[in-house]
């Protein structure tokens, strides 16, 4: 970097996202410096806020897990302990924990112009103080940690029992003996059911919509063979690439033969459930027009089988002082309720990001290459895939922005920026092909993607692989600019 500032990149998250691009910083880019701002007291993000009970990984950790750090745990669908366990590892291993600034908030983000670098205020428990930084990854997710999408769930405050939302879940919750109500249908309630239903005295998931479910194993048979007879870098890449492919050839089977995917996994409910299967397992859309839910070793189904959870689908009427009345006239005891109605999302944090003082307006522009954005500098973005692990974007990302950054050093440049005339002929299309209501009700807040790379919020893992090896840095699109030389004096 040709200026001086107090940090290089400045990272705004320690969860997978952060972590990886600290760790691509470190392998690709020494003697960058850089800070990851965490406005919790720990690491993990996701992993560290949700604790309701038997949270877990929806994806498979060969895929979840870093590119250049293998999980080498017994079991691939992982409690998320053991995701933490692995997350603080990498973190402690690779001395990443020294550049993590705990119980600091990224409040703004203003791009200066005149000095090519952001002015953040960022506040931890002390004060609001101001950083410089050369570039912005903004790695916080894509929702929304402190307000949780309200279902606006009609006469809510008549009930007497406890109500609660998994992502702010009580320490010390008794329901040993219980009856609980969970509301909501995705993969939050399916965890929490089987996992409540081992003390409570009866779990009743309550659904508007069924969703599509499929169980698998929680332990990945070839990843543990084959570390039995490879190195351990080999086996989970191999197992990986495996992974990978098949969830790639099993969601364009969905989308290209959709009734016969249908068929297929409603044959599959039955010969899981038998006698208790019924029309609340089948879905009005086709499958992955929203997120496959995965049962890890049947746990979901088991629960239902042994009487000790079962699935109502209705609409809620209202409620009483011990239960739920839905608009079918049947009535649910409850003496807990669990509000998995789903997340709200959040770009960037909740950052206020400006340049020169004028509020971005994400709406207004484009993504470039699934990370950074038209005519903004400096600045790059996580948003995982919704048909994939979070982290294969993730990763992407990391290697991609560092190979970036070398060649503004390469180039000498103070800033870079995807450049978008006015006057372009692109295309708006959706940029998640997917109905799922938490996306479909932040759609006034996403930037445009196009039909064609790189100016498409791609959710093609391996097309984007393809895309990041072929297309150079130097593309022609990016552009590589220079501060002045009397300003860069000054």
């Amino acid at each position: 970097m040709t200026r001086e500032a107090d940090l290089d990149v400045a990272i705004v998250g320690a969860g997978i996202s952060g972590i990886s691009m600290a760790a691509h910083l470190q392998m690709m880019c020494p003697g960058t410096s850089f800070a990851l701002f965490e406005r919790r007291e720990a690491i993990g993000g996701t992993w560290d806020l949700f604790r309701y009970p038997g949270v877990r990984s929806d994806s498979d950790m060969q895929t979840l897990g870093f590119r250049f750090e293998p999980w080498i745990h017994e079991k691939a669908i992982a409690d998320g302990d053991a995701i933490l366990e692995y997350l603080n590892r990498t973190v402690r291993e690779r001395g990443i924990d020294k550049h993590i600034r705990f119980g600091t908030k990224v409040v703004t983000a203003d791009w200066r112009s005149a000095e090519a670098w952001w002015r953040l205020t960022v506040e931890d428990d002390k004060s609001w103080h101001e950083v410089t930084t050369r570039f912005l990854y903004l790695a916080s997710g894509y929702y929304d940690y402190d307000d949780p999408h309200d279902a606006q769930l009609p006469g809510l405050g008549k009930f007497g029992g406890e109500v609660i939302h998994p992502q702010f879940w009580p320490a010390q919750l008794d329901y040993t003996g219980k009856q609980v109500v969970v509301i909501g249908s995705g993969a939050t309630a399916v965890t929490i059911v089987p996992a409540m239903a081992e003390q409570a005295a009866h779990v009743t998931m309550l659904q508007r919509t069924p969703t599509w479910m499929a169980s698998g194993p929680s332990r990945d048979a070839t990843a543990n063979r084959l570390r039995k007879w490879l190195p351990e870098w080999l086996a989970y890449w191999i197992t990986r690439q495996k992974n990978i492919r098949l969830r790639q050839y099993f969601f364009k089977k969905a989308r290209s033969e959709p009734d016969k995917v249908a068929q297929y996994l409603a044959g599959k409910l039955r010969e899981e459930l038998g006698e208790n299967y019924s029309a609340d397992y089948q879905p009005p859309y086709n499958p992955w027009d929203q997120r496959l839910c995965l049962v890890p070793d049947s746990d979901f189904f088991e629960a239902v089988k042994a009487g000790k959870a079962s699935i109502v689908t209705g609409q809620i009427a209202g409620f009483d002082k011990d239960g739920v009345r839905l608009t079918s006239g049947e009535r649910l005891p409850a003496d807990i309720l669990i509000t998995a109605t789903g997340l709200r999302l959040s770009l960037g944090g909740k950052v206020a990001v400006s340049i020169d003082g004028k509020p971005v307006d994400w709406t207004e522009h484009w993504f470039y290459r699934g990370c950074m954005f038209s005519n903004v500098p400096n600045l790059a973005i996580v948003f995982g895939y919704l048909n994939a692990s979070w982290t294969l974007r993730a990763d992407n990302n990391s290697d991609y922005v560092c190979r970036v950054l070398n060649r503004m050093r390469d180039k000498r440049a103070d800033v870079v920026v995807p450049y978008l005339p006015v006057d372009h002929d692109l295309e708006i299309v959706e940029p998640f092909p997917f109905s799922s209501g938490y996306l479909q009700r932040a759609k006034h807040m996403i930037p445009k993607s196009a039909p064609i790379l790189p100016w498409r919020l791609n959710q093609d893992y391996l097309e984007d692989c393809r895309d990041f090896r072929k297309r150079p840095v130097d593309d022609g699109v990016l552009r590589f600019e220079k501060l002045p030389s009397a300003t860069r004096a000054a």
